[in-house]
């Protein structure tokens, strides 16, 4: 959790709320206590169709991203995660996974909560529906890498090696068929995900980002609660003999300027190759540049 990737620390979170909400319940099955509260966690959680239950948990376009209904479902979504998350910081950074799953989580909410509150086919299911689970999320990360990198291809078992934008076709037209199939609210959340994602990465291929101001926001919040570096000050009576601008001050001020033109130097470097991906795909890179991404990844 502390030095993973992003993707990591979101599985990490997913699952951790997991753990709790299903302590949770199983305290109140041994002390008989299900049935005796006005609604369950995940209840308080899962984000509502109702707008006027959704009017007094607003949180919940939030939470319900990181809550899910039993093992196999966030086994799956976390693997998804995992595996396309991975990708996704091959040529992307990091801040931009985070704005795309919690973005992308919130569009799903949206879409989800518009069409069973406009959609005559849904009248009369919206005050018991609720929606949960990080599908919205995984699919936004999984749409928006195969939409950035769609000649990039991953070997399927029995299947061999498929093309990401042909996954992601897959994947969406399976969501459209099974909306009349059973669980609507939840493939319609899944397409309200794939939408941003897929916005995210056309827009980032001409040069536009659409989760700066929120990626921005989101570094903000950090800021104020990351706790901020305890620092001592003393004084002294100790004069240096060496004067301004010569000996060891001159030689560290050399060494300082070395540095920032050497970093400067790399960042020009990094910024070529990336402008080289987002316009002719990753495999146009050469073994050198592709060498040069991986070091400064790590």
């Amino acid at each position: 959790m502390q030095f993973g990737s992003i993707y990591l620390k979101l599985i990490f979170i997913n699952a951790g709320v997991f753990l709790i909400v299903n302590l949770f319940e199983l305290f109140l099955f041994l002390f008989s206590l299900e049935g005796k509260m006005p609604f369950t966690l995940s209840e308080y959680l899962a984000v509502p169709a109702d707008l006027q239950i959704l009017l007094y948990r607003p949180w919940t376009v939030v939470t319900y991203m990181f809550l899910h209904y039993d093992f196999l479902h966030i086994l799956f979504n976390m693997l998804w995660l995992f595996w396309f998350g991975r990708i996704f910081l091959e040529y992307l950074e990091p801040k931009k996974i985070l704005s795309v799953y919690l973005l992308g989580g919130i569009s799903g909410a949206l879409l989800y909560i518009a069409s069973f509150n406009l959609l005559p086919a849904f009248e009369g299911y919206v005050a018991g529906s609720y929606a949960l689970g990080a599908s919205a999320s995984v699919y936004a990360i999984v749409i928006a890498i195969s939409a950035f990198v769609p000649e990039y291809s991953i070997g399927l078992l029995f299947i061999g090696r498929v093309k990401l934008k042909y996954i992601a076709l897959f994947v969406v037209v399976l969501d459209i068929l099974s909306i009349a199939k059973g669980n609507a609210g939840g493939h319609i959340a899944h397409l309200g995900g794939a939408l941003f994602g897929f916005l995210f990465a056309i827009r980032l291929k001409k040069g536009k980002d659409i989760t700066k101001g929120f990626s921005a926001t989101i570094d903000y919040l950090f800021t104020i609660f990351k706790a901020k570096p305890k620092m001592k000050v003393s004084s002294s009576n100790f004069k240096s003999s060496q004067k301004p601008g010569s000996g060891a001050s001159y030689a560290k001020t050399a060494s300082d300027l070395e540095y920032n033109k050497r970093k400067v130097a790399e960042q020009a470097e990094i910024d070529r190759i990336l402008d080289k991906i987002s316009k002719y795909g990753y495999e146009s890179l050469s073994k050198e540049e592709k060498n040069t991404l991986f070091n400064q990844r790590k």
